[in-house]
């Protein structure tokens, strides 16, 4: 639809199924009712990511009318390749073009929904342009990550680490493991997208040279 993303799948992924303005003003209020439509027709709920600036002011007050309310603020942080290949680690992680089974059992691992970390190996493992870094012991996996290293850019997602080897700094070896292919492919700048409740991975990232650029939040309806 013209100005805005439709993403239209059934997963556990909220930014898979929100639908996301592809700009941050000059947008009509007006599509916000065919966008609704459109998801309805598919069978999905309807909702927004929409970001906090002034600029998107009246899609605000039109989902508000709408009788949507916002949640889950999230925050995008923009950093360097540079800050990420000094970050002090013991070694880097592993890095693959292609998603491996160990890699995508980290997603899946006990402390986790199952079901949603099925849904995020499927979308992470369909994404262009990706490769997939892991960190090893005794042949099992421990923390996961991916990069997609296109337009310019490596945007970071899918961090995680498996709860029982959190603190750890294997977070710092995935990036870092990352960075080094976006650097051998030529990029430098990276971005990742936060929520605001995992104070410990904002921590993580600050010290990692992240800045907050700009926030959303998810629209929903009450």
């Amino acid at each position: 639809m013209a100005d805005w993303l439709l993403p239209l799948d059934r997963s556990t992924i909220g930014r898979a199924k929100s639908a996301v303005p592809l700009r941050h003003q000059g947008l009509s209020a007006d599509v916000l009712d065919a966008i609704e439509a459109t998801y309805q027709a598919w069978g999905i709920d309807a909702r927004f990511r929409v970001a906090d600036v002034p600029g998107l002011g009246n899609i605000h007050q039109r989902l508000r009318a709408m009788g949507y309310a916002p949640d889950q603020p999230t925050q995008v942080l923009v950093g360097s390749v540079s800050a990420l290949l000094a970050l002090p680690v013991d070694a880097a992680a592993t890095v693959d073009t292609n998603p491996s089974a160990r890699w995508a059992a980290v997603y899946t691992a006990p402390g986790f929904d199952a079901v949603d970390g099925a849904h995020r190996v499927q979308a992470l493992s369909r994404s262009p342009h990706t490769v997939y870094a892991a960190v090893h012991r005794d042949g099992h996996a421990l923390a996961a990550g991916t990069a997609s290293l296109s337009q310019g850019w490596a945007s970071i997602h899918g961090m995680r680490t498996v709860p029982t080897a959190r603190g750890q700094g294997l977070a710092c070896q995935i990036l870092q493991g990352l960075a080094g292919v976006a650097a051998q492919r030529g990029l430098e700048r990276v971005f990742l997208q936060v929520e605001e409740k995992n104070t410990a991975a904002l921590a993580l990232y600050a010290r990692a040279g992240f800045k907050a650029v700009w926030r959303y939040h998810y629209w929903r309806k009450l």
